[in-house]
């Protein structure tokens, strides 16, 4: 299989995992930036105490979906379980240490 394809899905895996869906919930729902208010840590807690349950539950399963569809497409493509471990590491690393 050629390297080129795993190596670009394992890149947007990553980029796809930095996007703060936090943040996307605080715009949304118009409460403060979590990374500036309550705990200052842009988390699905946070959230719930400065939005509620809504936005929190928005930012949970926009942060598992983060994780999930990059696997998914990376698995319709065909790459094997190596590459596919490789995505879901890539999409977990984007969200714990974010690009933007």
């Amino acid at each position: 299989m050629d390297i080129l394809l795993p190596l670009l899905i394992i890149v947007a895996a990553y980029l796809f995992g930095s996007i703060s869906t936090a943040v996307i919930a605080s715009k949304l729902f118009n409460f403060p930036d979590p990374r500036l208010s309550g705990s200052e840590n842009p988390g699905t807690t946070n959230v719930l105490r400065l939005g509620g349950k809504l936005p929190a539950a928005f930012t949970l399963v926009g942060d598992m979906l983060k994780g999930l569809l990059p696997v998914v497409i990376a698995k319709s493509v065909g790459l094997d379980d190596f590459w596919l471990v490789c995505v879901a590491i890539a999409a977990t690393l984007g969200h714990l240490y974010p690009v933007f």
